[in-house]
């Protein structure tokens, strides 16, 4: 099985949305905000209310972060629109994503306020939709795109890179992941995080991050090396070899500081190294 097999097929083991329902509450939370700050109406007029899909909501949104004088917003809409009608599965990558910030970030009061807001989630759909341009071998545009999202959120990840679902970006400024990263479902990072080569070698040379693991502030993991399910990794640490499953690492260079109290470090959240 490839890896972009193994990470749709780990999508599909959680629970799919309801995108229809899903939207149903953005649309919903928007007109909660506005009776409570008239201030905010044009932006979500524009943004959400006025708009007639998910997908329609998340064009305009983020077209608008991307443009600058050598693009148009024709050009970006296009883009973002085409790509949602070609790979349904991304609305639902986003969606669960969406969830993801609201369950894990307590200063995430709703599903929109990521939309809104909070750039490692913009940054984020906008990587999917460049991945889904370098799927399709369109891959100048890809990387195009690739350059817009780093100038605007500051967050580098080559279209190439594969990752799955349920994703927490916190802060998310100097976020890298470089090439052939893997990212499974259901895994928290947080800002300053690298996931990187170590050389000029080509080829197979990233990091594998899988489900549940947490990645602490400013984490550097170089090289093909694997972070195993569960796992978790201090803040500021440097990972230059393979980490097992369920046990926490730290330092520079990173060594195994005991196992993970809980199964899922991210959705936990807890930063403390357990002994």
């Amino acid at each position: 099985m490839t890896v972009t097999l193994k990470l749709i097929s780990l999508f599909f083991i959680m629970q799919v949305i309801d995108l229809e329902a899903h939207w149903g509450g953005i649309r919903h939370e928007a007109i909660q905000i506005i009776t409570r700050e008239s201030a905010l109406k044009p932006l979500l007029d524009e943004t959400v209310l006025n708009r007639s899909s998910f997908a329609e909501c998340l064009t305009y949104r983020l077209a608008r972060k991307l443009v600058n004088h050598a693009a148009s917003i024709k050009v970006l809409h296009d883009i973002f629109i085409q790509a949602f009608l070609h790979e349904p599965l991304i609305l639902q990558q986003i969606a669960r994503d969406m969830h993801a910030v609201y369950e894990r970030d307590p200063a995430c009061s709703d599903t929109l306020t990521p939309l809104l807001y909070f750039k490692g989630f913009q940054a984020l759909v906008c990587y999917r939709v460049s991945h889904q341009l370098w799927q399709h071998q369109r891959r100048e545009l890809a990387l195009y795109l690739q350059s817009l999202i780093s100038e605007t959120f500051a967050v580098d990840i080559h279209p190439a890179a594969q990752i799955g679902c349920g994703i927490l970006l916190d802060h998310a400024t100097g976020f890298v992941a470089g090439e052939t990263t893997v990212i499974e479902n259901e895994v928290s990072i947080l800002h300053e995080v690298t996931l990187g080569g170590t050389g000029k070698e080509r080829g197979d040379r990233h990091p594998k991050i899988r489900s549940g693991v947490l990645l602490g502030a400013g984490a550097k993991i170089l090289g093909n090396v694997e972070i195993g399910t569960g796992a978790k990794v201090g803040a500021g640490s440097v990972v230059l070899k393979d980490v097992p499953p369920h046990t926490s690492v730290a330092g520079v260079p990173a060594k195994i500081i005991g196992k993970t109290k809980d199964v899922s470090p991210a959705l936990g959240m807890s930063h403390q190294l357990d002994d």
